[in-house]
């Protein structure tokens, strides 16, 4: 049985589709490397800071699937890509080049010859690098056929590994494209040695259909994708090899039992639709209205932690689910107390920042001002500052003494018992580089409460960027 490398677009796509955030993006690597697939597509990069960090992240995550990132198509383009996934477990170059006349002087300001020389400087030093080069054919089906066979060979010749022809219109029907490839691979004898991968559009929902009938012809990869976009769909694609793989003759690496809950965290990334583990709003009411009881299993945890916004170690999975059970034992627990035993047991770290006194003077007639004092390394750092209102002020004061600002995704604060002397517990979430860190504080005082949940958060978020 011929096994078919599938490469998913997701990331490539839905970033252009969705306002995906960081965070959102490495949990959808993630899964995408939990599922197996064989390639991992990423859009591509501005040059910005946020976008290197999230590939070099991105790299760092992936364990199974190879990592792809398109090559700019200018001198340094090569070196630039291959800089920021040289780490990866497995990494691709991936150059993308207009076949149409109209395309290649608005994209490449060049003509066909100097298109035909590009190519081939462009892939000679992509492979220089990587091993791993596809060269993808951009709008093939609607090319000239003698500069397309000219194109292919000179990157097959500079040393493409993987040759993707485009059907980019998605008005190829499933007969017209075995045609094609069949014509191509004739006329190019130097395809042998190298992957064919089609990505086929479906603009008018043909894609499917062209996919099955390239694999069955021989195509050796199909880039698809798990979100809704124009690529041609990793569910539908997977249900028919599932049904119909041994009788055509094909099978594929991705994991098929695993599928079903990844796509659904896909699928509530992307769409804002959890599949069953709805966060509170699609439950239809208050955090407190959506509870989990004891029967809960450690896979709705789970899905219910990254509905929260936190990425979560499978060994920190683990503990909240521990601590989860003991307390559902004896009630219901809502997702702001499923919050608070996030905050309380996960992602626990040594203190770089201790709280040694704070002075808080607040009133109806006053501003609100905080004297921090907080040691780190054996030394005092001391803040002072004015805000609206006491907690504010701490806060000012607690990011004047660390020199940076971080984003206030969430404040909470709740009694834990009751009395005169309840003890008060404060859950404070900030966000750094689109990540979620949570901090967790109690005390008799909601001030004092705050001040320590704010600082838990920030031991966290200093603890990772230095690792």
């Amino acid at each position: 049985m011929k096994k078919i490398t599938i490469s998913d677009m997701t990331l490539k796509q839905a970033s252009g589709t969705y306002n995906l955030s960081f965070k959102e993006k490495i949990e959808i690597a993630k899964l995408l490397d939990k599922l197996n697939v064989s390639v991992i597509e990423l859009a591509p990069v501005s040059g910005s800071k946020v976008d290197d960090v999230l590939v070099r992240t991105i790299c760092s995550c992936v364990k199974n699937s190879s990592v792809s990132i398109p090559v700019s198509l200018n001198e340094n383009g090569a070196k630039e890509a291959f800089e920021l996934i040289k780490n990866a477990k497995k990494p691709r170059l991936q150059i993308n080049v207009p076949m149409s006349t109209v395309q290649m002087e608005y994209v490449c300001h060049k003509k066909p010859a100097m298109v035909l020389e590009m190519i081939s400087n462009i892939v000679t030093e992509a492979k220089a690098l990587c091993d791993d080069v596809d060269f993808v054919a951009v709008d093939a089906t609607r090319s000239d056929g003698d500069f397309l066979r000219k194109a292919v060979n000179a990157a097959v010749e500079s040393g493409a590994t993987t040759v993707t022809l485009c059907d980019n219109a998605g008005e190829t029907t499933a007969d017209e494209f075995v045609e094609f490839i069949t014509g191509l691979k004739n006329d190019v004898p130097a395809l042998e040695g190298v992957k064919i991968a089609i990505d086929a559009s479906n603009e008018l929902g043909m894609a499917v259909s062209t996919v099955l009938a390239a694999v069955k012809m021989g195509v050796d990869e199909i880039k698809t994708a798990s979100c809704k976009c124009d690529a041609p769909s990793l569910e539908a694609i997977l249900k028919i090899i599932r049904a119909r793989g041994d009788s055509i003759g094909v099978g594929v690496d991705v994991s098929l039992t695993e599928f079903g809950r990844a796509s659904r965290q896909i699928e509530w990334i992307c769409e804002g639709k959890s599949g069953g583990n709805a966060s509170s709003t699609e439950a239809g009411g208050s955090d407190d209205s959506y509870t989990l009881n004891e029967y809960t299993d450690i896979n709705t945890i789970a899905d219910t932690v990254v509905s929260l916004g936190y990425d979560l170690s499978d060994e920190d999975t683990q503990h909240v689910y521990e601590e989860f059970k003991r307390a559902a034992s004896k009630k219901v627990i809502s997702l702001r107390e499923l919050d608070a035993i996030v905050a309380s047991v996960a992602m626990q770290v040594p203190a770089t920042y201790k709280l040694v006194s704070y002075v808080i003077n607040s009133g109806n007639v006053i501003s609100s001002t905080a004297n921090i004092l907080l040691e780190k390394d054996g030394k005092s750092l001391a803040g002072v500052c004015i805000g609206d209102g006491p907690i504010d002020a701490a806060f000012l004061a607690i990011e004047q003494v660390i020199g940076h600002h971080y984003e206030l995704d969430d404040f909470r604060i709740q009694s834990v018992t009751e009395g005169r002397e309840a003890i008060g517990n404060a859950v404070v979430k900030l966000k750094a580089d689109g990540k979620v860190y949570s901090g967790n504080g109690l005390s008799t005082d909601i001030i004092g409460a705050s001040i320590r949940a704010y600082i838990s958060a920030v031991n966290k978020i200093v603890f990772e960027q230095n690792v």
